[in-house]
């Protein structure tokens, strides 16, 4: 779901391809998906539900493109780094907006979106914090918990779905959500001790 090769859930230090610019068009759908964020904010909060579907469908077009840039950038060698980088920013924010706005409308308790947030924006400063030695490369289970989060989301959103349904949704998403970002920490401080192995041994 992200545009970033299939590599586990090992942490080893990784660049780009030189030769790969980072202005492809997998990167490019990548940056059209942070630009629906605002517009995807505004249609949520304007009132009706003709309003409240078009939000969804924006909602679920803007996720759908994750896959589009991952598989674009695997199909036609477009991993970058910058990708790697901007492309859980991209779903960071889009999943944030609405977990924040559903929070605002008080439709959704603000302690799941406290924890999602936290950890997201946790393991955003976790990349970057070990990005000189590497970029911690998306795992299988961060894939689960980024379809979760947006079947969650989707349950809040679509009018009619019963609480029950609801809560179950987002609880199975916050558990998954906290798991994976155990494994983001635990990743990072393996990188990190590579790093140190090989310059030491240099």
């Amino acid at each position: 779901m992200t545009n970033t090769p299939e590599t586990g859930t090992d942490a080893t230090p990784a660049t780009a391809s030189p030769q790969v610019s980072a202005w492809n068009i997998a990167n490019i759908v990548t940056v059209l998906r942070l630009a629906m964020v605002p517009f995807f904010v505004v249609c949520l909060f304007l009132p009706g539900t003709g309003w409240r579907i078009t939000a969804l469908v924006v909602f679920l077009v803007a996720s759908l493109t994750d896959l589009l840039d991952g598989e674009l950038a695997r199909r036609y060698g477009l991993v970058t780094d910058f990708g790697k980088i901007a492309d859980p920013i991209a779903d960071k924010a889009l999943i944030g907006a609405a977990l924040v706005s559903l929070s605002i409308l008080g439709e959704l308790t603000w302690w799941a979106t406290a924890v999602i947030i936290g950890r997201e924006v946790g393991v955003t400063l976790l990349r970057f914090a070990v990005i000189r030695h590497g970029v911690i490369p998306a795992s299988y289970g961060g894939k689960v918990k980024t379809v979760l989060q947006i079947f969650a989301i989707t349950c809040y959103m679509w009018p009619g779905v019963p609480g029950l349904v609801r809560w179950i949704a987002m609880g199975a998403a916050v558990l998954v959500t906290v798991g994976t970002g155990v494994d983001y920490v635990v990743r990072a401080v393996k990188l990190r001790q590579v790093a140190k192995r090989a310059r030491a041994g240099r």
